[in-house]
C-alpha cells in the first residue's frame, strides 16, 4: 500500500482544505482531458455497438459495470466543476432530486407513466428494488445540468431572466433526450411497447417534460448561479461530459443512420464549439506531454 511519502513522489498529497482537494480535482481532470472526454466516450461507443451486434462474449458484452464506471468516469470533469459549489442548499436539491428520480422511474417501470410502457433490456448495475437502476442519477442528473451550463453560457446576460433561464434549459434537455433514447433503444438498453420516434413513443418526452422541468427547477434553485459562473469561466473542462455525450450518443445514432438524432447531437456539438469547448490544449494532457515531449 502507498505511504505518504510514495504519494507525494507521485505528485499527490492528501488535501487538508476542500480547496487544497479542488486544486487536486481541477489538475487531475485537465492532465487527463482528451483521455476522459474522447478517448472514453469512443471506447465505449465501440463497445456497446459491439454488444448489440452479438460481436463481444459474455461477460464482456454489455457489462454493468462497465458501463458504470465509463459513464462515471466520464462524469468526472462536471463532478470537478461542481464539487466546490455543493454546499447544504445544492445538498439538499441533490437528495431531493435522487429521491424524485428514483421514484418517478419506479412509477413508469410499474404503470408506464408518465413515459409510456417500456422495460429494461440489459443490465444497468444493480436495482433498487428490483426494478430501477442504482446508478440512475449517475445517468440522469449530468443531463440536465449540462444543459443548465450550456444555456449560462450560450444566453450570457440574457440568462439572468428566469423564464429564459429556465426554458431555454428544459428545451435543451429535451433536445439532449431526442439524442439519447434512439440511440439507447437501437443497442437494447431499453424498449418500449409503442415505436414512433426512431423506437420511442412521444408520450416519453411529455414525461420527459414533467421529470425535467423539475430537475431544472431543484438546480436552479439548489446552485449558485454566480458560482457555477465563475467556475465555468475557471475550468474549460468543465461541459467536457456534454462533449463526451455527443460523441458517444452521435456515433451510435450515427451506426444506425437515426438522421434525425445525429443531426441533433451535431446541433448541441455546434452549441459546444461557439462556446469553444471542443477547444483544448492537448499539451496540457498526460497524453500530449507524452507525445510531444
Amino acid at each position: 500500500m502507498a505511504n505518504g511519502k510514495d504519494l507525494e513522489l507521485a505528485g499527490w498529497t492528501l488535501p487538508e482544505t476542500r480547496a487544497d482537494a479542488t486544486t487536486q480535482f481541477d489538475r487531475f481532470v485537465t492532465e487527463n482531458r482528451f483521455t476522459i472526454a474522447v478517448v472514453f466516450p469512443v471506447v465505449g461507443a465501440l463497445t456497446l455497438l459491439a454488444s448489440a451486434e452479438g460481436l463481444l462474449p459474455d461477460p464482456l458484452a454489455f457489462n454493468p459495470y462497465f458501463v458504470l464506471f465509463g459513464t462515471f468516469v466520464m462524469r468526472l470533469p462536471l463532478v470537478a466543476g461542481v464539487f466546490p459549489l455543493v454546499d447544504r442548499r445544492a445538498g439538499l436539491a441533490l437528495v431531493a432530486l435522487t429521491l424524485y428520480s428514483y421514484g418517478i422511474e419506479l412509477v413508469g417501470v410499474r404503470t408506464g407513466w408518465p413515459y409510456g410502457e417500456f422495460s429494461y433490456g440489459v443490465d444497468l448495475g444493480p436495482m433498487l428494488l428490483g426494478e430501477v437502476p442504482f446508478g440512475l442519477p449517475v445517468f440522469f442528473f449530468p443531463l440536465v445540468l449540462n444543459a443548465y451550463l450550456l444555456v449560462l453560457l450560450l444566453f450570457g446576460n440574457r440568462a439572468e431572466s428566469t423564464a429564459v433561464r429556465l426554458l431555454a434549459t428544459l428545451s435543451t434537455v429535451m433536445l439532449v433526450d431526442l439524442v439519447l433514447d434512439p440511440g439507447a433503444v437501437a443497442i437494447g438498453f431499453w424498449t418500449y411497447d409503442v415505436s414512433q420516434f426512431y423506437g420511442v413513443p412521444w408520450q416519453n418526452y411529455a414525461g420527459w417534460l414533467l421529470s425535467g422541468s423539475v430537475a431544472v427547477l431543484l438546480f436552479d434553485l439548489g446552485f449558485d448561479r454566480a458560482g457555477l459562473r465563475q467556475r465555468l469561466e475557471e475550468c474549460p473542462f468543465m461541459l467536457d461530459d456534454l462533449v463526451s455525450f455527443v460523441l458517444l450518443w452521435g456515433g451510435i445514432n450515427l451506426f444506425y443512420a437515426n438522421w434525425v438524432p445525429v443531426g441533433l447531437a451535431a446541433l448541441l456539438g455546434a452549441g459546444l464549439l461557439w462556446t469553444d469547448r471542443f477547444d483544448f490544449d492537448l499539451s496540457e494532457t498526460r497524453l500530449g506531454r507524452t507525445v510531444w515531449r
